[in-house]
């Protein structure tokens, strides 16, 4: 950052961290003990389509890699578009498999971001449920280093815990870079990780 960025009040953004996802699986020890909330075995990674040839093969060696997995007892890895035009690598486990679903979203977002792709990455996400049908997921934003909790409320419309949310962000807060600025709180709708 120059004289200029701070003259001028720029900010230098903050580098993404991905070592951050190996938090996930302690911080799951805690949500499952203070809420009952256990992982479904399910993950993905979400990231701004790129058109051409180079993004293309990235994306093939990514899901080659994952697909070659001996111990993956689930479907393969599947790529999801979203209704917004977003893509999403889903990885399925077994909900006992949440070390390697971590291993798994690491390794896309490592991929991308070596394939120079590491602009078009938004967020990760780790799916979790609870005894009475409610879901979670805990969203890692790519370009903040940080997580947030993401409670869809069950039925029609779109609709967020807001409640549950602010409460697994006090459970958490030990266990992970929580995102403390509640507007890039963003809802992730439809997403197929959760």
């Amino acid at each position: 950052m120059g004289l200029l960025d701070i003259l001028l009040g720029r900010t230098k953004p903050v580098a993404p961290d991905l070592d951050q996802l190996f938090a996930l699986p302690s911080a799951a020890v805690t949500l499952e003990a203070a809420a009952g909330f256990t992982p479904t075995g399910r993950g993905a990674v979400c990231f701004a389509t790129v058109e051409g040839g180079a993004f293309e093969q990235a994306h093939r060696e990514v899901q080659a890699l994952l697909d070659a997995d001996a111990e993956r007892t689930g479907p393969p890895v599947e790529l999801v578009q979203d209704k917004y035009g977003y893509s999403w690598l889903v990885s399925h486990r077994t909900p006992e498999q949440l070390s390697a679903l971590v291993n798994d979203l690491h390794a896309v977002n490592s991929a991308m971001e070596v394939n120079g792709f590491g602009p078009q990455l938004l967020c990760s996400v780790a799916g979790f449920e609870d005894g009475g049908g409610r879901r979670l997921a805990l969203v890692y934003l790519y370009k903040r280093g940080t997580f947030f909790p993401f409670a869809p409320l069950p039925g029609e419309g779109q609709r967020r815990d807001s409640a549950l949310e602010l409460q697994v962000k006090s459970m958490l807060g030990n266990d992970l870079r929580i995102e403390q600025d509640l507007s890039r709180w963003f809802p992730v709708w439809g997403a197929p990780g959760l």
